[in-house]
């Protein structure tokens, strides 16, 4: 609920109801057998964020409030970007701490997990132009290959130490 709140939504041209910040929900989940001892941890995020806009369809550029807002959300989206070109690379510094989108999401994209993404467009002409830049980025996400997802578990030995693997 206070997540809620503290997200900002407004009327633009472009949306009658436009997300103006980036939404990140983290649930950590540990679960134990009782039997075996054995702990396993896991996380999921979900991230809507918030779509680039050019300034002048979206008419944020005559409130100094949209006009922050969009330039937060366009950087905080070119950051994840690079993050993503960084790792397609496989280069050996990932920009993780550019934003604060991507040092928060940074387990969940350090090899650690897996990542799905759904990218929403518009079926207008007027919005061809930012459907083929989402497109674009569709396709540097794909080319991220993450790794295989790794296990957090515990083992819990005889003598009540316990093995992390």
């Amino acid at each position: 609920a206070a997540a809620a709140r503290a997200r900002s939504v407004a009327t633009t041209k472009m949306n009658a109801q436009s997300s103006r910040s980036h939404s990140v929900f983290m649930l950590h989940l540990c679960g134990r057998n009782e039997e075996s001892g054995t702990v396993v941890q896991g996380a999921l995020n979900l991230c809507d964020l918030a779509g680039s806009e050019r300034l002048d369809r979206s008419g944020a550029a005559s409130d100094a409030r949209r006009l922050r807002e969009t330039q937060a959300i366009n950087k905080s989206l070119s950051c994840l970007g690079d993050v993503f070109t960084s790792l397609a690379n496989g280069s050996k510094h990932i920009p993780f701490r550019n934003s604060k989108l991507t040092y928060l999401l940074q387990d969940c994209l350090s090899g650690d997990g897996k990542a799905l993404m759904f990218v929403n467009l518009s079926p207008t002409i007027q919005s061809s132009n930012e459907s083929l830049c989402s497109l674009r980025f569709a396709q540097r996400v794909n080319q991220v290959e993450l790794g295989k997802a790794t296990k957090h578990v515990q083992y819990s030995s005889a003598k009540g130490g316990s093995n992390r693997r």
